[in-house]
């Protein structure tokens, strides 16, 4: 008895299979990170993150345009400041680094740019708010990124993207931005942002290791996923226009629930321990180079609209060819 369908026949070579692909990476969903640090002179290398670099001012405006220029379409900036203190008050200042690196993009490029509203780069504490007797004052540190993220739209931000895990955080944000008339700025929520073990390179890379404890107060544990879709229909009730799950690549389950519960553009974060532990398996010659579309298509195939990786320079400029 010969078998009467044959699934092999969509295999049978490389045309073929392309026809019949169902899940392709398409450039315009990805999202680059891009670091720029106020005490940076020219350019340094992430030794953690290998071929990601924190960038003075000049030599971001010259990435950046080499980024639109093998056409990479969207940024999301994280901020290094001169002056940390105990509020991150440089997080709002109208010439901070972050609000100077948005107006120089949106100057000379046309890329969309997004500003990532948090404090843990800024406190002299590395954490995402206000301290106060040991724990984050919630309350406190929404008005100080209502605050911020107007200075953000100031500059000409596209969206923002408020990953500090407060309670309300998007619903004040809102609100700051729809009172000063900023009514189509999009934000872009870190909606179900777990407490992960793969966030370690990003805190070499921005300065925001906590300098004591952690932030599992209010990050969320990775045991719970009914919370995470919680988490992610307050967003969406206090004006979020996209909601997103982080880290990626250990949370397919959760990215796939998030895609059929809601109706909403959903983004997800490939973070940097995800990056790296590929990156460094590619270098070695343990992984095949095409690893990292592979990883990719695992994210639109759970359910991703847009993915924020690192691999975003190389996919592009590669045409796919990691």
């Amino acid at each position: 008895m010969f078998p009467v369908e044959r699934l092999r026949r969509y295999r049978l070579n490389g045309n073929i299979r392309n026809m019949f692909r169902e899940t392709s990476i398409n450039p315009d969903k990805l999202i680059m990170p891009v670091f720029v640090d106020e005490t940076e002179k020219s350019k340094t290398a992430i030794k953690s993150m290998p071929g990601i670099y924190r960038y003075s001012l000049p030599e971001y405006e010259k990435y950046i345009m080499h980024l639109e220029e093998i056409g990479v379409k969207n940024i999301i900036i994280f901020g290094i400041p001169a002056k940390k203190d105990s509020c991150g008050t440089s997080s709002y200042d109208r010439n901070g680094i972050v609000q100077r690196a948005i107006s120089s993009a949106k100057k000379n490029t046309s890329l969309n740019t997004i500003a990532d509203l948090c404090l843990c780069e800024y406190t002299d504490t590395g954490h995402c708010g206000v301290i106060e007797n040991g724990y984050v004052n919630n309350d406190k540190t929404l008005e100080i990124y209502g605050r911020e993220a107007v200075s953000y739209a100031e500059a000409g931000v596209d969206m923002v993207a408020p990953s500090g895990m407060m309670d309300g955080q998007v619903g004040a944000i809102r609100d700051a931005l729809d009172k000063d008339g900023f009514i189509n700025t999009l934000i872009m929520a870190y909606s179900s942002k777990f407490a992960s073990n793969l966030y370690g390179p990003f805190r070499d890379a921005a300065d925001s290791t906590p300098q004591f404890g952690d932030r599992k107060s209010y990050q969320m544990d990775y045991h719970n996923g009914n919370e995470a879709m919680r988490e992610i229909d307050l967003d969406i009730q206090e004006g979020a226009d996209v909601i997103m799950v982080k880290p990626a690549l250990f949370y397919l389950d959760m990215i796939y629930r998030a895609k059929e519960y809601y109706n909403m553009p959903l983004a997800t974060y490939m973070v940097s321990g995800e990056y790296s532990m590929i990156k460094n398996a590619i270098s070695s010659g343990l992984l095949s180079p095409d690893t990292a579309m592979e990883a990719l298509t695992s994210l639109f195939r759970a359910g991703s609209d847009l993915v924020i990786t690192y691999f975003a320079e190389d996919y592009i400029a590669n045409h796919g060819r990691l």
